[in-house]
């Protein structure tokens, strides 16, 4: 409860900060408008030319492009600024404000910083996916709807890990200001289903860049593609890749010299 009223909280001074300047809201409308018809365009270029890619059809891509749209979304919303921040603070050395604090420091650098406009990616995300849904009529059952909300979860858990052990760097780089915009590069690979890619791209966004586990995987579940074994190791994933970035974190705050130094 501690943790979900810091949520609270940082999101309200997230709100009030953003309304101060509400033209961000028109020119985050704008890049969520663009970036939508662009990865439509993409669909229709596509299926101009074929019925299927890589055996995926236009309203089970469209799911693909929905999942995308809500996981970059919800990372874009906290995650990626929190951590941001988290970065300067390090180079600063003003995480010493943070780590004094009588709550656990980890979960305060993740949800400390909000860009509410995001909220604008999140809303597309699930409006796509309903679309997506009207269009496979019956095929989604209480199985897929199960298996789509479970792959979701550990895919938006995957994505903050990952993007959690790369800010940790910061402990012993100074500038790692680009690193996030180089994951989010490579994130635009998660348009399309992780099988239309060259096995050596398909292993990089597998286990190198989890992008493939935190899209692919919940759009096969919510289409009916999903597999038992790719579910499972979806979920161990999610749950080893947390302890990894925990442990990962405790190691660099030790080597936190801090303003001090």
């Amino acid at each position: 409860m501690t943790y979900l009223r810091l949520l609270g909280i940082h999101l309200r001074l997230g709100v009030l900060n953003e309304l101060q300047y509400r033209t961000n809201l028109v020119v985050q409308i704008i890049q969520s408008f663009v970036g939508l018809v662009t990865a439509l365009l993409g669909l229709g270029v596509v299926f101009s030319k074929t019925d299927t890619l890589g055996g995926w059809g236009p309203a089970e891509l469209l799911a693909i492009v929905g999942v995308y749209t809500l996981v970059s979304g919800i990372t874009q919303l906290v995650v990626r600024p929190s951590l941001t921040r988290f970065m300067e603070d390090v180079r600063l050395g003003t995480l010493d404000f943070t780590l004094t604090k009588p709550v656990d420091a980890q979960a305060l650098v993740s949800m400390r910083q909000f860009e509410v406009w995001k909220l604008i990616d999140v809303a597309i995300g699930v409006i796509v996916l309903v679309i997506a849904i009207v269009q496979l009529g019956g095929t989604i059952g209480p199985a897929e709807a199960a298996a789509f909300a479970v792959a979701l979860l550990a895919g938006v858990v995957i994505v903050y890990s990952f993007l959690f052990i790369l800010a940790t760097f910061a402990f012993w780089f100074v500038r790692l200001d680009n690193i996030l915009n180089i994951f989010q590069s490579m994130y635009e690979a998660g348009r399309w289903p992780i099988g239309i890619y060259p096995p050596w791209l398909r292993w990089t966004l597998t286990f190198l860049v989890p992008i493939g586990v935190a899209i692919t995987i919940p759009a096969e579940g919510l289409v009916g593609r999903l597999t038992m074994p790719n579910l499972a190791g979806a979920i161990a994933l999610a749950i080893a890749l947390p302890l990894i970035a925990r442990a990962f974190w405790k190691f660099g705050v030790r080597h936190y010299s801090g303003a001090s130094a």
